[in-house]
């Protein structure tokens, strides 16, 4: 077997359609296709962003995320304020800090995690 590459990050949603709505403007992107009858929604990738894949799903999330994204942000405050504005959410209100980062732990409209880090200069 050859060694694997990269194909894209998919996220389970039972909303697809605003969870991707919810990830393509976090993400300044833009959902670029459809499949399989809505199924599956394609975020257009670029220079710095993978593909980001949003897979409807039957069942809501339960438990927590065994794998996230970490997304660097220049301003926490500002970057909370955007996740609110999306439909997010900061999850349980602490700041976590480990040199140089410091970040906060947010959920998405399903309720996928993800986390907002600030990187020490």
């Amino acid at each position: 077997m050859s060694d694997a590459s990269f194909l894209y990050v998919t996220i389970d949603a039972v909303d697809a359609e605003g969870t991707a709505a919810f990830w393509a403007a976090l993400l300044g992107t833009e959902i670029d296709e459809w499949i399989d009858d809505g199924r599956f929604a394609f975020l257009k990738g670029g220079d710095d962003l993978p593909v980001v894949c949003i897979q409807r799903v039957p069942e809501a999330k339960q438990g927590k995320n065994r794998v996230h994204l970490d997304l660097a942000v220049e301003d926490l405050d500002a970057a909370i304020r955007r996740v609110e504005e999306l439909g997010g959410r900061w999850v349980d209100g602490v700041d976590r800090k480990l040199d140089p980062f410091t970040w906060r732990t947010m959920a998405d409209p399903d309720g996928n995690e993800f986390d907002i880090a600030l990187v020490a200069e």
